[in-house]
C-alpha cells in the first residue's frame, strides 16, 4: 500500500493580478465607475490587493518605467515608485505576494538589493523582484545617455546584477543576528560577509547592510521572449512573465526554458510561467464582446496607432487601419528595442489575418498581451486548457479594468477554477515563495556544504 504522505503534490494554478492603474484598457478611466485618478491614489492598489487576496491570488504585480513612455494626452501612465507603493500595500494586507518592477539598466545592485530585502523584510517574506533591462530612448535620456545601450550589452549587465544582488542577500548568514541582551552580543561578525565582487560592469565590497530577509531571497521574476531574455530566465528566475499569443507558442516557450534551467543545474521545475492574460467577463459571450467593443471604441484612433505603431518600431503613417501588417517589418531599434511585444503583436496580425483595425480591436487597444472575452466558464475553460497542457504554470492577469474587472474575474471565474479543484481555496502559507512552491535558498552555509 502506498503512503499517501509520500505522494507528489498535485500541481497547483498561479494568479497574479497586473494592477495597471485604472486597467489593462487605455480607456478604462474613461468608465462610469473608474477614478481618473486611480493611478496615483494609493488607496486604488490598496483596493485592488485586498480584492486579490480575498480570492487567494498569490500576488500583486506593478509594472514601471523610468520615463513618460505613454501618450499622457490621452491615457493613465505608471507613476508611483512601485516598491514605495507595495510597502504600503503590505501595511494593507497580510498574505498577498507582492512583485515590483526595477530595471538592471538605471539602477545599481545594492540599491536593489537593499530595497527588495527591505520590503521583504517589512512585508513578512511576500517581496518579488521583477528583472528587467530597459529598452526605451527616453529612459535613457533620463541618465544621461543619448542612445538605448545595446541589447546584448544589457544583457550581460543584468546577468552579472542579479549574480551581485544574489551574494548581498546572501553576504548575511540567517543565524547572524544574536541580540543577547546579557553578554552583549548583537550580531556575529563571522557570520557577515563581504562579496567582493569585481566584475565587467560592477565592483561591490559588501556585505548588505541588514540581516538575510525571511524569504532568503525575494522571488526573482523576469520577462523576456529574445534568446538573452531566455537564457537570463533559465539562469536567474523563478517565476517568467511570458506574452505568449497561442497555446503552441506558449507551450514551446515553457518547454524551451524549463529544459535550459535543468542544463544549469536548477532543476525542471525551478521556473514557473505565468502567461500574460487579459479578461473581459461579460454574463454572456455576446454581452462580453460589447463591453469589449465599448472600452476599444473610447479609445481614439490616433492613440491605438501610435500605440501599436511604437510596439513595431516603425512610424504611424506606415499602418493602414483597414491594411494588413507592413510586410518584412524588421526587429525594433535593430534589435535593440523591445522583442516581446513586438513579437506577440506581429504573431497576433500574422496568424489571423487581422488588418491594423481589427487587431486592435482583438487587442483590446493594447500592446501585445493575449485577450481572452467570453463568459467565466469560457475563461475558465481556457485557463485550464492551458495549465493542463502544460503552457502556463499560472497567469499573470490584466483585467479590462479595475478594480471592477478584477473583481468580475474573483467572482465568476476563480469559484469555477476552485471547483475545478485547480486554485486554492485558502492560503497554505504566508510568504510568496508559498504561494509559488518554490525553496527558500539556503544561503552561504548551505553553498559552502554544496561546494
Amino acid at each position: 500500500m502506498s503512503n499517501n504522505n509520500s505522494a507528489t503534490p498535485r500541481r497547483q494554478l498561479h494568479l497574479n493580478v497586473n494592477i495597471l492603474h485604472s486597467g489593462f484598457v487605455p480607456s478604462a478611466w474613461r468608465l462610469p465607475e473608474s477614478d481618473p485618478w486611480a493611478f496615483a491614489d494609493i488607496q486604488h492598489y490598496i483596493r485592488t490587493a485586498r480584492i486579490a487576496e480575498a480570492a487567494k491570488l498569490d500576488a500583486i504585480f506593478l509594472a514601471d518605467n523610468a520615463a513618460i513612455v505613454d501618450q499622457i494626452h490621452f491615457r493613465p501612465i505608471t507613476a508611483l515608485e512601485p516598491t514605495i507603493l507595495l510597502a504600503c500595500v503590505a501595511a494593507a494586507t497580510t498574505h498577498i505576494g507582492l512583485i515590483a518592477t526595477a530595471s538592471t539598466s538605471y539602477n545599481e545592485p545594492y540599491n536593489i538589493a537593499r530595497r527588495f530585502s527591505t520590503l521583504d523584510h517589512v512585508s513578512n517574506g511576500r517581496a518579488g523582484w521583477n528583472m528587467v533591462t530597459t529598452a526605451d530612448l527616453p529612459s535613457a535620456r533620463n541618465f544621461g545617455l543619448d542612445t538605448t545601450p545595446d541589447h546584448t550589452k544589457r544583457y550581460a549587465r543584468a546577468s552579472e546584477f542579479a549574480d551581485i544582488v544574489k551574494a548581498l542577500w546572501d553576504s548575511w548568514e540567517d543565524d547572524a543576528f544574536i541580540g543577547d541582551k546579557a553578554s552583549g552580543s548583537f550580531i556575529d561578525p563571522t557570520k557577515v560577509h563581504a562579496i567582493a565582487h569585481r566584475g565587467e560592469h560592477f565592483a561591490v565590497q559588501g556585505p548588505l547592510n541588514l540581516p538575510r530577509a525571511p524569504q532568503g531571497h525575494p522571488v526573482l521574476v523576469q520577462a523576456g521572449a529574445s534568446a538573452d531574455g531566455r537564457e537570463l530566465a533559465s539562469r536567474h528566475a523563478e517565476a517568467v512573465f511570458s506574452a505568449s499569443q497561442s497555446f503552441e507558442e506558449s507551450l514551446a516557450y515553457a518547454r524551451a526554458l524549463k529544459t535550459r534551467a535543468a542544463e544549469l543545474g536548477r532543476g525542471p521545475d525551478a521556473v514557473k510561467v505565468l502567461a500574460g492574460l487579459t479578461t473581459i467577463v461579460g454574463g454572456t459571450e455576446a454581452e462580453a464582446r460589447r463591453r469589449r467593443d465599448e472600452l476599444v471604441d473610447l479609445i481614439p484612433w490616433d492613440y491605438s496607432l501610435t500605440r501599436i505603431a511604437g510596439t513595431l518600431g516603425i512610424t504611424p503613417d506606415r499602418l493602414k487601419l483597414d491594411e494588413r501588417l507592413p510586410d518584412n517589418l524588421p526587429l525594433p531599434g535593430n534589435g535593440n528595442g523591445n522583442h516581446t511585444f513586438f513579437n506577440a503583436v506581429v504573431a497576433a496580425g500574422r496568424t489571423h489575418g487581422y488588418t491594423v483595425r481589427q487587431l486592435i480591436r482583438e487587442l483590446a487597444g493594447g500592446g501585445g498581451h493575449r485577450v481572452i472575452v467570453g463568459t467565466p466558464e469560457q475563461i475558465a475553460d481556457d485557463i485550464e486548457h492551458w495549465f493542463k497542457g502544460g503552457a502556463a504554470d499560472g497567469f499573470n492577469l490584466m483585467p479590462d479594468a479595475l478594480p471592477h474587472g478584477l473583481q468580475d474575474f474573483v467572482d465568476g471565474v476563480v469559484p469555477i477554477l476552485q471547483k475545478r479543484g485547480l486554485f486554492r481555496t485558502e492560503y497554505e502559507g504566508r510568504t510568496l515563495r508559498d504561494h509559488l512552491g518554490l525553496a527558500r535558498p539556503g544561503g552561504r552555509v548551505a553553498q559552502r556544504l554544496a561546494a
